[in-house]
Formats: structure tokens, sequence, C-alpha cells
């Protein structure tokens, strides 16, 4: 056969190419079938008949196209005789062999051993190699077969002719590693590869691993791999031979070896997948967005969610999804996504940002509808916000769309790619239909959101009406003028005591008719007035009585407000049980007035107390002025000795302190009633103070306490002598009496602005800190003064304030620093001004 070392290069191509055992091509001569070339175990070609079974003879030339048999022995006319050219055939691929004129001249088949599935790639490679074979053919029958054997320059030119007629690209290095065949498809679609070593490829071509971002090592390289002597089944790479053209290829490679096992160089076939990739990841990209919106639950899940799918799908690396804030004041970017292995944190920021204002590509979209592209980001002229940060995380385009309800703009879609991206008005198309997509679920989300935030504020309503024993009530007002309801919560057990029963509430559905039946005749003309107003769409309040459906009467307060919605006129009000506030407030007046008389009883109480202790009082002086009298005469009298002169002065010194406890009480008995004589008059303090001081030290010296005086001079208060004296006295007398032998008391005046202030301090036995308000109180007598066993009234104090009040001054006690007690005394320095 003519040509046969030629077919027999293509019959090995087609076994290593379509990766099976054996491959055969066979050719009607006259009445039989003969193999004319075959590789593996089948290589024996000569002498063959019939190599074909004659049912998939005719099922061949039957045929359109390929005839793929995946398993003979579930065919019914091929189970009985399976020999393929000599080789027990399981599965194989028969690719028909036609002439100029159409007619079928043989088939190329390849075969396997075991049951197998032929994928697409393998089926159009095989015709295409089924064409080559058919071109050879021609070439070589009458008319272009040349006598003779055929020489190896013109067998190269044969042989690329071939190549070049194949759509699948191919190219073949020697036994150097050097590459020496390409065809034109890889010709016209790549640089110059003729020469190039097969360890050079990755750099000079820019070959990547599938994901398009992973340089592919140069022993990986599928040629190389070929080389080193692997089977190379689809690997799938990706090559840049610029930042804008990248091209996404599948490759299948074979060793070239001679019979004897030496490596005489490599083979691949190389098929572009760009757009069959493309195509595949928009319909990803498709079916991801649609999943994510099915299972998002929020807005923020979607947009999460969409960005991811879409971004992933397309193998860029930053998506976001801004959104409209209410009020159209800015966007706020609810969604993002970025590649894991890409560190875009100092791009993205934090993960929910604000833009206001909103500038470069975002506002210009917002304000637009409009997408925008930016292929080049560093190149591109236009304004992009966080530009620098794009170009420091080696961002390189954009594409940003709007997601639109109507003409409304709901959002912005963004997606970042590291490298350049060429407008793809498909991808465009696809990502509009997203958006569209996007636009309807968000305002489908808005609404159910809506609708879910009505529904809470509507529960936490009832809720809280339900802890508020009131009725809450909405109600239109009829043209007719009655009170329709709409809305009558169900908390309380209602104004009327009880819930008005469905049977009872006729009234033609008014409930001005329906509480009017229940008003109190009494609080009718109030009711009247109140739905009077109401109706003529003014606020209104009342407060009526009800007869009660329990069989009481019932107080109800009534607030309600008018409100106007697109000419209809609603009323919403409250209505409130104060039964209990009107019987708290009568009994408040009850015991107010009962207190009032508790008052006026005890007032007159102590009134009458006040005149018996003055009358008593007195009554009392006298006899005691008698007794005093008569024991100073007895006194007197020199005779009297002995036992009797000392029970005289028992009685002396009783009568003494009887008659200071009577005047005390006349004293206090007058001043409450305000009948006391104050005779006020300008007074040297000075004077008066160290007069007092030098009365009282017999009494100081002889409990060892030492007494001293730090007075200013010359001053004057406007003061009743003999009062002020009766004040001064009392201190300086508590003082001594009350400090145990061998302390101190300090006696001290001095002017401080209008007033003068004395001061009486002693290292006695001090007052408790608790016990200082009740000091000044009638009869109370300190616990020390008690538990130190010291007596007295507990009148003098009383007198004191008594006595400085009546003057217009103060008096204080607080308790010294160093133990004991400090009583302050203010008068004023000038006399009082006369209304």
């Amino acid at each position: 056969m003519p040509g046969a070392v030629l077919l027999d290069r293509l019959t090995r191509l087609t076994a290593r190419l379509l990766r099976a055992p054996a491959a055969l091509v066979a050719l009607a001569d006259h009445d039989r079938q003969v193999v004319v070339s075959a590789a593996g175990p089948a290589g024996r070609r000569a002498g063959l008949r019939s190599p074909l079974p004659a049912a998939l003879r005719e099922r061949v030339e039957a045929a359109d196209g390929p005839l793929v048999v995946t398993d003979t022995g579930a065919d019914e006319r091929l189970r009985r005789d399976r020999t393929i050219g000599g080789l027990e055939a399981v599965a194989c691929a028969a690719f028909p062999l036609h002439g100029p004129d159409g007619e079928t001249l043989g088939a190329l088949c390849a075969i396997d051993v075991e049951p197998r599935r032929w994928d697409r790639a393998q089926l159009e490679l095989g015709g295409d190699l089924a064409r080559t074979v058919e071109e050879g053919i021609a070439l070589r029958r009458p008319g272009g077969e040349r006598p003779g054997g055929e020489r190896p320059e013109e067998e190269r030119t044969f042989l690329q002719a071939l190549l070049d007629s194949l759509d699948t690209g191919v190219a073949a290095c020697d036994r150097d590693g050097r590459v020496v065949l390409v065809n034109r498809v890889l010709r016209e679609s790549r640089p110059p590869l003729l020469g190039v070593h097969v360890g050079d490829l990755a750099g000079i071509y820019g070959i990547f691993a599938a994901d398009g971002r992973t340089p592919l090592p140069p022993e990986e390289v599928p040629l190389a791999r070929a080389f080193a002597g692997e089977l190379v089944d689809g690997q799938e790479v990706v090559v840049r031979t610029d930042d804008r053209h990248p091209c996404r290829i599948i490759v299948n490679g074979r060793p070239i070896e001679a019979a004897d096992g030496r490596r005489l160089g490599a083979v691949v076939a190389v098929r572009d997948v760009t757009d069959q990739h493309r195509a595949q990841a928009l319909h990803r990209a498709q079916h991801a967005v649609a999943g994510a919106l099915i299972d998002a639950s929020s807005r923020e899940e979607a947009a999460t969610g969409v960005v991811a799918a879409v971004t992933d799908a397309l193998g860029w690396v930053c998506g976001e999804y801004w959104q409209v804030d209410p009020g159209e004041t800015g966007l706020t970017r609810i969604g993002l996504w970025t590649r894991p292995e890409c560190d875009l944190s100092a791009f993205v920021g934090e993960p929910r940002m604000a833009l206001r204002p909103v500038r470069g590509m975002l506002g210009r979209v917002w304000e637009s509808g409009r997408e925008l592209w930016i292929c080049d980001l560093p190149h591109d002229p236009r304004d992009f916000t966080r530009r620098e940060q794009a170009l420091r995380a080696g961002l390189r385009a954009a594409i940003a769309l709007p997601v639109r309800s109507g003409r409304q703009v709901l959002g912005v879609l963004v997606f970042y790619s590291d490298t350049v991206q060429e407008r793809d008005d498909g991808l465009t198309a696809l990502l509009d239909g997203v958006c569209a997509h996007v636009g309807r679920y968000m305002e489908r989300r808005r609404a159910e959101e809506l609708t879910l935030a009505l529904a809470a504020s509507r529960r936490r309503f009832e809720q809280i009406v339900t802890h508020v024993n009131d009725d809450v009530w909405t109600a239109e007002i009829t043209p007719d003028g009655r009170a329709r309801p709409l809305y009558v919560s169900t908390s309380g057990a209602g104004i009327l005591g009880e819930r008005v029963p469905p049977e009872e509430r006729s009234g033609g559905g008014d409930m001005i008719a329906i509480v009017g039946r229940y008003v109190h005749p009494d609080d009718r003309p109030v009711f009247v007035a109140f739905c009077e107003r109401l109706v003529s769409g003014h606020p209104a309040e009342a407060e009526f009585r009800l007869a009660g459906l329990d069989g009481a009467t019932h107080w109800a307060w009534i607030r309600a407000l008018p409100r106007r919605e697109g000419g209809r006129l609603f009323v919403d009000g409250i209505s409130t049980d104060v039964t209990e506030r009107h019987r708290m407030a009568e009994e408040r007046e009850r015991l107010l007035a009962e207190e009032q008389r508790q008052v006026r009883r005890l007032r007159e109480l102590d009134r009458m107390k006040d005149e018996l202790v003055a009358l008593v009082s007195h009554e009392l002086r006298s006899p005691i002025g008698t007794i005093r009298g008569y024991v100073e005469m007895l006194l007197d009298d020199p005779e009297l000795g002995g036992e009797h002169r000392a029970f005289a002065d028992v009685i002396d010194r009783k009568s003494a302190d009887l008659q200071r406890l009577v005047d005390d009480l006349l004293d206090l008995a007058r001043l409450d009633a305000g009948r006391i004589a104050i005779d006020p008059r300008p007074v040297s303090l000075t004077r008066l103070l160290n007069q007092s001081v030098e009365d009282h030290r017999p009494e100081a010296a002889a409990k060892r306490l030492t007494v001293q005086v730090d007075l200013g001079r010359h001053l004057r208060v406007h003061a009743d002598p003999a009062r002020l004296r009766q004040v001064v006295d009392n201190l300086l007398s508590n003082a001594v009496k009350y400090t145990p032998a061998g302390g101190a008391v300090d006696v001290a005046a001095r002017r401080d602005g209008d007033e003068v202030a004395v001061t009486v301090a002693d290292t006695g036995i001090g007052v408790p800190a608790e016990q200082y308000p009740q000091l000044f109180g009638r009869f109370f007598r300190a616990t020390t003064a008690k538990e130190a066993g010291i007596k007295g009234t507990g009148l003098g104090l009383a007198i004191i304030r008594a006595i400085v009040e009546a003057h217009g001054g103060t008096v204080t006690a607080a308790p010294r620093e160093d133990g004991g007690t400090v009583f302050t005394v203010r008068l004023p320095a000038e006399p009082p001004q006369e209304d």
C-alpha cells in the first residue's frame, strides 16, 4: 500500500492520543477488506481478510459519524464475533473513511480490551485523525502515487501537511528534548516553538496550573512529562502569552519510543477549551447564585453568598455588595468575599463599611444605573475609590453593576480580578441577569423584613398592652356619626368590670351606642359632650361613671385623639378603669380630715399642757419662796447648830434646785407662748462674757479646770442683757459640769460679717454623734451624761435655743477635735432692719 509508513505513524498517533491499546486502518479492496495499518497487538496488517466483523462493517458504512461501542458483549450483533484485526475487542470507536466522492473507503478503529466510555474530546480528536488519513489516502491513490520508495524529506513534508490539516494542536520534540514539529493550530496561536527545549517552555510561554495563578514547574509541563516517559491524559493548564488573553487548554501526551525501547522524543495534542471553560464557569455561577439566594435567611447572607458564588466561579479574587442606605444617604457594604489565598485586608478593611459621600466607580454606577468595566486599573484615568489600596493589593481589573428594582437602584455589585480583564459581553449579560435576580430577591426580602418587623412591632405592642389593665382601641368615625370599632385590646377586664358579651354588642357596631347604654344618668351630659368632640375631629378626654356588668359602679377615664387618613376620620383611644383611684381619693380626703381633727386636738392638748405647766409653776413659786425665806431665817439664827443646821442646809439647797426648775418651766412656757419679755439694747458683749467667766471661775477652780478666754475688743450686740447673760451662764455652767477634773474650758468671741460668733468649748464627756440633732429638745439628756451620773433636767439647752432664736440668732453644737463639745452662738451685731 503506497504511503504505508505515514499511515502507520497516524495509526500509532491514534492509539496514543485516544489512550487505546490498539488501533488500525481497514480499507475495502475490490471484493475484500484488508488492514493497511495497525498499531499495538493488531500490528499485523497483510493478508487479513475481514478485519472488521460484518455487523460492525455494515454499521460503519451506514453511519454519518463515528460508531462508538462501549461494550461489545452487550451488543446483540457484535457479541458473536468480537475479533477485530485478530484482537478480542471489548470496546471500540470506529471512524468512517470517505473518498473524494463521499464513498466509504473503510474505517479508522481504536480498540480497547476492557469496557470503556469514549469522551467527547477523544471522539473529536479521532475524527480529526480520520480526516487526516483520508487526505493521506487521497494523496497516495492513483494519480498521486510515486513509484519507488519514499524519501525522508518527502515524508516529513507529507506528515506536516497532514498535521496542519488537524483542528487540534500537535507538537513533538526529538530525543534531545527540542521541539521539532508544530502544526498550524499552534503556530497561529502561539509564538514560535521550534527549537525550544521542553524545560524552558514554562518560563518562556507563561504556563500556569488550572487555577490560572500558580506557575507550573518546568517538569510539570505536559510535553516535559511525556518526554520523561509519562502518559499525559487530559492535563488542564492556562497559558498567558500576555495579561489580556489567557488561554485554557487540555493536553494529552505520549512518549515516542522505538521498537527496541529507545526514547525518540514525545508528542502532545492540545485542545483549546477557553470558551467551553468560560461557558461552564458562567453556568456554575448561575447555579451558585440561585443556590445562595435559596439558602439565604437574610439580605446580608444573600449578598455574601452571591458575591462568593460569582467571584469563585469566574476565578476572580474579590466581590462586594454595597447596599443603598435608607433615605439614600450613602452605601453600606453588607456582602464581602475574598479568595482565601489572597491577602486583601489592606483593600477591603472592615467587613461592614459605609461610604458617605459616595464617589468614584461606585458613585457613577449608583447615579447612572449602568455598569462600569475597568479593564486595566493602573492605566485607567477614571477616579477609583481606594485606588492606592487596590494597587497595593495587586488588583488589576474591576466591574461594577447596579442592582435595580424598576428604576430604583437598590445596590451595587462589584467584582475584582488580579489580572487584566478585557470587556466580555457574555459575562456582562450574565452579571446583568444575576443583578436582576438579586434585585428581585432584595426587594422581596425587604418586603418580608418589613412584614416581619411590622408583625414584631404588633407583638411587642400586644405584649405591652397585656401588662396594662386598660382598653386600647381604634375606631373610625363614619359620616353618620357612628364610631365603628377597628381594634380593641383584650388585656383587661374592661371599663365595665367584664367584657361585653357578643350577643349584647348591639347598636350596629357603634362603640358610642354600646358604651352609652351603661353611662350613669348623672354623667350623661359629660359623655355626650365627649362624643360630640370626637365626632367633630377634636381631641377629647372625660371621666364618668358606668353601671358595670359585674353589678358595681365603675369610674371610667377615656382619652382619645383623632387623625385623618385619605379623607377618613379615625380615633385612637385609651379607656382606664379609675374606680380605685376615686376610692383612694375619697379615702385620702377622709383620712386628711381625720388627721386635721387629730392635729387640732393635739394642739389643744399641748396648749392645755403648757397652761397647766405655767399654772403649776406659777403656783409653786410662792410656797417655794416662803420655804426659802424661812430657811434663811433659820440659818441666820446663831443658836441653830448641830444636826438642825445641817437639815436646814439641805432644805435650802433642794429648794434652790426646785426654784431653778420652776423658773425654767415658766421660761419655756412663756417662750412657747411668745409672751417672754425681750428688751434688746446695745450691749458690750466683751464685758458681759468677762463678767460671766469670772463668776464661774471659783466653780472651775474647785475642779482644777483651766479656763481660757479669747475675746475680740469692743464687741457689741443688740440684745437683752439679762437674757443674754442667762444664755452665757447656762453654757458655762454646762461646760464646767460636764468636764472632768483637770480639763479645760475655752471661751472665744469674734466679729463675722454682720454677726458676732461666741463659742464655748470644753474637753468634757461629749455627745454621741447620732444624738446631736436631739440635743436642743426639751428634757433630752445625752446617754453620756446619764452614764456618768450627772444630774440635770434637760431644759437648759432648750431655753438657750429659745432665747437665741428670739434674738434672731442661731445656736449649734458640734464635737471638738480632741474630745468634748463646742457650742456656737451667732447674734446680730447691728439692730435688725425695720419693715
